[in-house]
């Protein structure tokens, strides 16, 4: 549900607000070329046109469109998708001191919405697709046979990684993690290393069992990257978790050389740093 206050006739206001959001950050790399491709439709569309788009911008319900405009009804879903886009990620750049498990939850939620949006940036629309290349515009092949894939999206060989820990006792520990953590513990006793896998979002572990554990000669043993450390930081640390370094504030870390980051230790001594992603969102 959009909720910013958007001017009533003026498409071009409404571009440059979404290009102010752009050049702050936080957003998928070709989100400025989906904005470049939708002003450059728009701009070759009648004025009815788009005073339509900006009714159902705020909210117009039982718009009565003419068969024309249903015609580009694509353009104005695509037009409303970034517009939502834009509007969540301002939202989430605002982080609040203290939040309350349900605001973490809504926020984890929002942010796992943000690549149902981005899915939809650049791909072709009413016939027509961008160039990145020249930032331009230009009639779409007309060709029954599928386009080929984007370069990046070949198979990848090397699809992910885990490290193994040793542990004393693997099932303390997955306990431990499933509880305290949010992973999800999955024992493999049939494997030819028998272990038990720990997974939560992107991450994986692998726990075996060792009549010694391993320590590390690092600071860490483990490093956790996390798009907001401050929502992670509440939730682990309301779940009972060790604090061994707490989150700076996000003031103090605009100051500090090293990024924003806070450790924690499991229950076997082991020190995880929970680090500021450098990706995007």
């Amino acid at each position: 549900m959009l909720s910013k206050n958007y001017p009533l006739h003026d498409i071009n206001v409404v571009f440059d607000m979404f290009e102010e959001t752009i050049k702050r950050g936080g957003v998928a790399d070709n989100t400025g070329d989906e904005l470049t491709f939708l002003n450059k439709l728009f701009a070759n569309m009648p004025p009815e046109a788009t005073e339509y788009a900006m009714m159902m911008l705020h909210g117009t319900k039982g718009v009565d469109l003419p068969s024309n405009a249903k015609e580009i009804m694509p353009l104005y879903i695509r037009f409303l998708n970034l517009a939502e886009y834009l509007e969540k990620v301002d939202f989430l750049r605002d982080v609040p001191d203290s939040p309350s498990m349900d605001e973490i939850m809504e926020r984890h939620k929002m942010m796992d919405s943000l690549s149902e949006h981005e899915k939809a940036f650049c791909q072709e629309i009413l016939g027509f697709k961008f160039n990145a290349s020249e930032a331009e515009v230009e009639k779409a092949p007309e060709s029954s046979e599928e386009q080929p894939e984007e370069e990046g999206s070949a198979l990848h060989l090397m699809n992910a990684a885990a490290p193994v820990w040793a542990c004393v006792d693997p099932v303390k520990t997955a306990l431990f993690y499933e509880k305290n953590l949010g992973f999800k513990a999955t024992h493999l006793s049939d494997e030819k290393m028998p272990h038990i896998r720990l997974t939560r979002d992107n991450i994986v572990i692998a726990l075996v069992e060792s009549p010694v554990r391993i320590g590390s000669v690092s600071m860490y043993e483990f490093i956790i990257y996390a798009s907001e450390p401050m929502l992670l930081y509440h939730e682990l640390k309301s779940n009972g978790v060790e604090i061994v370094e707490d989150l700076p504030d996000a003031n103090e870390s605009e100051k500090a050389s090293s990024n924003r980051q806070f450790v924690i230790k499991d229950c076997d001594g082991r020190k995880i740093c929970v680090s500021q992603s450098t990706e995007i969102m």
